[in-house]
């Protein structure tokens, strides 16, 4: 089978894909299913649709262990709409008429980003925060307080941009716990069941980008009060089967094969532990020699983003342009910290990771 000239693809997102699913997609975009219409042109109320929005359902709920009564939707906007739209349902006001409070553990950009945005709700409040430790790790339980009037605690599992992720399951000391899965779920563990409300962008581990996964347990549908604007409102997802509007129908498809791929393949716990053997090796490489510096702090490492400096910003520039011209792409670190970042998500191959351990050894040889 060609690789159709395809290179080693590390980018943090919209990431690398499985190649059978990429044919499959090849292969619908003339006519879904038979149906004679394609999949870019494919009606969301069709019933050759409808069929590949159940199927997604079902994937999801098996594959990540979803409970029976937690509702499944696909939305839009990311998960940046998320950081918002969680505490417009989820935050309300309290009895004397005062906002509602919430509690973060802020340990990046994006949990940053999370807390100003439910501060426009309610009375939104970081109650531990790595920003002055440049982010590199995650607060262990036992390291933070969470208030009494807070009505959730939110946390964001994996930092794509720092490169550090829990490997525990946050206290949140009674309260409902509100997560941003994006850049790891679908493989890495997850208490499903000890969470109140999940979401995550799909264009790391589950598809494309433009659809958002949600996960609403019966809590959180509970807490959504009357009067939200419609796009805004998740009942009136839930009811509409996350039809209420026209979805984005290519990404829901992806997002389904790649879950069908998952399971073809040993579901999430066959994900585990390919994403911890390739993780494994290259911090092996990183932690053999000073000539890299891992960002993270060892016990918050990220199976998913790989981040490190180098001796020198030249080198650092010089490796992302000499690996970029080698056949890997996506390595230069994100614009607001730089360094290197190698992003290993679900369908990033073993073999991508052993060529770029390669790559390292033969740049540190030149250049150490």
């Amino acid at each position: 089978m060609s690789n159709y000239g395809r290179i080693h693809n590390f980018t943090a997102g919209p990431a690398v894909l499985p190649l059978s699913v990429v044919e499959e997609v090849r292969d619908a975009l003339p006519n879904l299913g038979g149906s004679g219409v394609g999949l870019l042109e494919i009606s969301h109320r069709s019933k050759t649709f409808q069929g590949v929005v159940d199927s997604a359902v079902a994937r999801v709920r098996r594959v990540l262990t979803v409970p029976d009564d937690y509702a499944i939707l696909f939305l839009q906007g990311g998960a940046s709409l998320q950081f918002y739209m969680t505490a417009l349902n989820f935050l309300l006001p309290r009895p004397d008429g005062s906002r509602g409070a919430a509690d973060f553990l802020v340990t990046g950009t994006w949990s940053q980003k999370a807390v100003k945005e439910a501060s426009r709700v309610g009375d939104a409040k970081a109650i531990w925060d790595d920003a002055p430790n440049n982010f590199k790790r995650v607060p262990l339980n036992g390291e933070y307080t969470v208030r009494d009037e807070a009505q959730y605690l939110h946390y964001t599992s994996n930092n794509t941009i720092y490169g550090t992720m829990y490997h525990h399951h946050p206290d949140s000391q009674g309260k409902p716990l509100v997560a941003d899965l994006s850049s790891n779920i679908g493989g890495v563990p997850v208490n499903m069941a000890g969470h109140a409300m999940i979401y995550a962008g799909a264009q790391k581990n589950l598809g494309p980008s433009g659809v958002t996964l949600a996960i609403l347990s019966p809590w959180a549908i509970s807490r959504i009060p009357k009067g939200l604007p419609a796009m805004l409102d998740y009942n009136v997802h839930i009811k509409d089967g996350s039809l209420y509007n026209t979805p984005n129908c290519f990404g829901i498809f992806v997002l389904e094969r790649v879950f069908a791929w998952m399971e073809a393949n040993g579901g999430l716990q066959g994900a585990i532990t390919r994403n911890t053997a390739k993780a494994d090796a290259l911090y092996a490489e990183l932690d053999r020699t000073a000539f890299w510096a891992p960002h993270a702090a060892k016990e918050a490492r990220s199976c998913m983003n790989v981040t490190w400096r180098l001796p020198s910003e030249e080198l650092e520039e010089k490796f992302a342009k000499e690996a970029k011209s080698a056949g890997f792409e996506g390595l230069k670190g994100h614009r607001s910290v730089g360094g290197i970042r190698a992003s290993i998500y679900n369908a990033c191959p073993i073999e991508s990771v052993n060529a770029l351990i390669g790559f390292m050894q033969e740049f540190e040889r030149k250049n150490g």
